[in-house]
């Protein structure tokens, strides 16, 4: 009872291209892939950035700078390259 045959699938797409209409569908599908890269993206940095960096010391005297990242949108697309400052602990000890 709980699975989609063809018909109530095809069903499903057609109603959701009558209510989102033809000419949006595709701009819709480029945003998700585009949010899907960059996510991939983010998870991968974040993994090789935790493989890479051993467990140290904080250096002693002081705060240190904010590290800076560059995050791209999909690989070769540098118009939507940004900088971005990773958040800092604020709270004191």
């Amino acid at each position: 009872m709980g699975r989609l045959g063809p018909t109530e699938i095809i069903l499903i797409l057609v109603v959701i291209i009558l209510l989102f209409g033809a000419k949006k569908l595709p701009d819709m599908a480029r945003s998700l892939g585009k949010s899907a890269r960059i996510l991939k993206s983010e998870a991968k940095a974040m993994k090789e950035e935790n493989k890479s960096s051993a467990p140290a010391d904080p250096p002693a005297g002081g705060e240190q700078p904010p590290a800076q990242r560059t995050i791209q949108a999909a690989p070769g697309d540098v118009t939507s390259s940004r900088p971005v400052t990773e958040p800092t602990d604020t709270t004191k000890r």
